[in-house]
């Protein structure tokens, strides 16, 4: 297979973790036989020390004629007192609204090697957790009107039932793949826009008759998120629930660090990442925790080249490394082997 990667290394610790993941990639490649064709972007803060713009019309341009885009950590300190125009986080927003990416994925895998870090009961989340987040990106209450006067303030909610359908298809077709589980989150007993968002739901659960669809209000996922979590397999909801939700199930598996995410177009165009920010405090001195972008990698070939054998290869190939006790600052224990970035990376690389 050949593919053409736009690969975005970002600001702080995120060149460091993006080169251990190309080296993961390249491994890949040989290992399987493909051929992959990478291309380096600027973005965020370090396109804005170079273009004096958070994303140069060369990088959206380049992202749009690859077939997926690997992304580091965008932002830092360094730019907090520009204008929110020029801030690196509008690098971000210009990459999802001009690659037309409405879908984003946030696995919350607890590993059962890193259990302990889990701040719940052992009885509670058990020896192992994997929920999937489908959160929709370009709609709701982010992007409604809004505005403030004085001592008032509004913003609207707004949703089609186009919007709707499109990130529901994604959501099902996940559960199709998984435990043919789909609970799908809104505030229908309030929300018009919620009313409308069950209404579709419920229409297209018609079409998916082998997943069974369950429906919850957002402040009682949020309350069996921690009370329950193993109940969900796949949860599917409108933006700003899903911006919520993704960061409780993320923090329930006490591994931030390790934690990749999936931007999507209604093709096979995708945008991957870690979930975890760009902590300019350790970059450059082989602190940062590679595995979230490695997986970022493993999500782009599942979702964006439909490789399957390869993206399990590299979750197994982490599996072992973890299993055999080596962990970064962030993820270490008493008793396990405590290593840095550069090293995490080759014994992944390795064990692939």
């Amino acid at each position: 297979m050949k593919k053409r990667i736009a690969v975005i290394p970002g600001d702080g610790i995120g060149p460091d973790i993006m080169g251990e993941a190309l080296n993961v990639l390249k491994v890949v490649e040989k290992k399987f036989g493909h051929e992959f064709s990478v291309t380096e972007y600027l973005a965020g803060g370090a396109a804005l020390d170079v273009y004096s713009t958070p994303l140069p019309e060369e990088t959206l341009s380049g992202c749009k004629a690859s077939d997926a885009v690997l992304l580091g950590s965008l932002g830092g300190p360094k730019w907090d007192g520009l204008p929110s125009h020029l801030r690196p986080e509008k690098g971000l927003l210009g990459l999802r609204g001009g690659l037309g990416l409405f879908c984003n994925l946030r696995p919350a895998i607890m590993y059962k090697q890193l259990s302990d870090a889990c701040p719940l009961k052992a009885e509670v989340v058990g020896d192992e957790l994997n929920i999937m987040v489908v959160r929709e990106l370009t709609g709701g209450i982010y992007f409604g009107k809004r505005e403030r006067d004085g001592e008032s303030a509004y913003d609207t909610m707004n949703y089609t039932k186009g919007e709707i359908e499109r990130i529901m298809h994604k959501g099902f077709e996940i559960a199709q793949k998984r435990s043919k589980r789909l609970c799908s989150v809104d505030k229908a007993n309030i929300l018009s826009s919620s009313q409308l968002w069950r209404d579709v739901a419920n229409e297209m659960a018609k079409q998916y008759p082998d997943v069974e669809l369950s429906h919850l209000y957002v402040d009682n996922a949020a309350m069996q998120l921690v009370r329950n979590p193993r109940q969900f397999d796949v949860i599917v909801t409108e933006n700003m629930f899903g911006d919520i939700l993704s960061d409780e199930a993320s923090q329930i598996t006490g591994s931030i660090g390790m934690l990749p995410s999936a931007s999507l177009s209604e093709g096979h165009m995708g945008m991957y990442e870690p979930i975890h920010g760009s902590a300019p405090d350790i970059a450059g001195k082989d602190l940062a925790n590679p595995i979230a972008m490695i997986l970022s990698v493993a999500m782009m070939l599942r979702h964006s080249f439909g490789l399957e054998a390869e993206a399990l290869a590299i979750e197994e190939a982490i599996g072992r490394v973890l299993d055999e006790g080596y962990r970064t600052a962030d993820i270490h224990s008493p008793g396990m082997k405590k290593i840095g970035t550069k090293e995490m990376g080759r014994r992944i690389a390795e064990a692939l």
